[in-house]
C-alpha cells in the first residue's frame, strides 16, 4: 500500500512553484496531473520530467462530479501499488474537488498535503486589496447569487471563457448595477499577469479559452447595496436606534398592529387588482412592519429576528419532508395529508 503526496504546482509559471514542491516533482516518483493545461507542466516536461494527466477523463465526461469521483478512483488505484505524486494547480486546499474527495475517501491509503502556491496572494497584490477587509472566493461553475456578500470583495475562479463569463455577468447583475467597474485578471503573479477594469456589463467579451483567469469584484457602499437585506437591517437598526426615529421608538407591538393590518390590506386591494408593481411595495410595507416587531422584541429582550428566522427555517425543513427528504407526494391532497400529519406530531410534542 502505497501513499499519496498532493503537491501544487502554484498559480502560473516556474517563478511560483515552490521550490519544494520542485525536488519534490523531481524525485522520481510517478506523477499524475489533474491537468496538463498549465504553464509549468510544458517547463517541466523539458526538463525531463514525465506525467500522466486526467484530461481524457476531462474529455470523456460532460459532468465534471463524475469527472472528480473517477479521478479520485484511478488516484487509489494506483496508490495501492507504490508511493505516487498527486499535482494539482494551484494550492491543494484551494477549490480543489478531488483533493476533497480523496481525503474522504482515501480507503485506508496515506494522503499528504505537500502544499503549494495559490492564486489568491497574487490577485490581491494584481488588484491591491487586503483581504483582512473581508472576501469570498465563489466557483464561476456554482455561482449562486443569494450567496454572494455584496459588502464584501468577491473573487470569482474558473472564468475560463466567453460563455462562462456571460451567466456570471447575468447572475451579478442582479445584484450589481451594471455599471460596476470589476477587473478580468489573467494569471496573477506572473510575467504575463494582466488586469482588466471593465463595467460588469462588458465582462463576456473575451476572446478564447482563458485557464488563468479569475473576475474580481468590489464591495459595494452601504447605500448602494440595495438588494441586500443585510441593509435592510441596517437601516432597521439605525431607525430604531438610540440616535434613530423618535416616533418608531415610541411604538409598542400593540400601538404597530394598526399599521400591519393596514399594510396587509393593501396587499390584498393590489393582488386583487393585480397591480404587480404596487405588490412589490405593499409586500415592502409589511415586511418593514415585521422587522418593526422583531427590533421591538430584541430591544425588549425577549427574542430576536435571529430566533424568528431559526424557528421559520427548522419548520420550512420540518414540514418539508417532500422535498427535502424523498417522502412521495405529488398531489395537493397528499400535501395536505402531510402536513396535517406534521402539524399533530409537532403539536404532540409540545404537549
Amino acid at each position: 500500500m502505497g501513499k499519496i503526496s498532493v503537491v501544487g504546482l502554484g498559480p502560473g509559471d516556474m517563478a511560483q512553484l515552490p521550490m519544494g514542491v520542485y525536488r519534490l516533482l523531481k524525485g522520481g516518483q510517478p506523477i499524475f496531473l489533474r491537468t496538463k493545461l498549465h504553464p509549468v507542466v510544458e517547463t517541466l516536461a523539458k526538463e525531463g520530467l514525465e506525467f500522466d494527466s486526467f484530461d481524457a477523463v476531462y474529455e470523456a465526461n460532460e459532468q465534471f462530479e463524475g469527472v472528480y469521483d473517477k479521478i479520485v478512483a484511478q488516484l487509489i488505484a494506483a496508490a495501492e501499488k507504490q508511493d505516487i505524486i498527486y499535482a494539482v494547480p494551484g494550492h491543494p486546499m484551494v477549490a480543489e474537488k478531488t483533493v476533497q474527495l480523496l481525503l474522504e475517501d482515501k480507503q485506508g491509503i496515506e494522503v499528504e498535503i505537500k502544499g503549494g502556491k495559490s492564486f489568491l496572494d497574487d490577485l490581491f497584490q494584481a488588484v491591491r486589496i487586503d483581504p483582512v477587509e473581508g472576501f469570498q472566493l465563489l466557483d464561476a461553475l456554482d455561482l449562486k447569487q443569494d450567496e454572494i456578500e455584496l459588502g464584501q470583495h468577491v473573487i470569482i475562479m474558473q472564468v475560463f471563457n466567453e460563455y462562462i463569463a456571460s451567466e456570471v455577468k447575468l447572475t451579478l447583475m442582479e445584484k450589481y448595477p451594471d455599471e460596476h467597474l470589476v477587473a478580468l485578471v489573467h494569471a496573477a503573479g506572473s510575467q504575463a499577469e494582466k488586469v482588466e477594469w471593465l463595467p460588469l456589463f462588458e465582462i463576456d467579451r473575451m476572446q478564447g479559452v482563458h485557464n488563468l483567469t479569475s473576475l474580481y469584484v468590489p464591495p459595494l457602499a452601504q447605500d448602494d447595496r440595495t438588494k441586500s437585506f443585510q441593509t435592510l437591517q441596517y437601516y432597521i437598526d439605525t431607525i430604531t436606534g438610540e440616535d434613530g426615529d423618535v416616533w418608531i421608538k415610541a411604538q409598542t407591538h400593540e400601538t404597530l398592529l394598526p399599521y400591519l393590518k393596514e399594510e396587509t390590506d393593501e396587499f390584498i386591494e393590489a393582488v386583487e387588482k393585480e397591480d404587480s408593481e404596487n405588490m412589490v411595495e405593499e409586500l415592502g410595507d409589511i415586511l418593514m412592519q415585521v422587522l418593526y416587531h422583531t427590533n421591538l422584541g430584541e430591544r425588549s429582550g425577549y427574542f430576536s429576528l435571529e430566533e424568528v428566522v431559526e424557528t421559520l427555517n427548522k419548520k420550512l425543513r420540518r414540514r418539508h419532508p417532500h422535498v427535502f427528504d424523498g417522502i412521495e407526494a405529488t398531489t395537493a391532497e397528499e400535501v395536505d395529508a402531510l402536513w396535517q400529519k406534521i402539524k399533530l406530531e409537532e403539536k404532540r410534542g409540545l404537549e
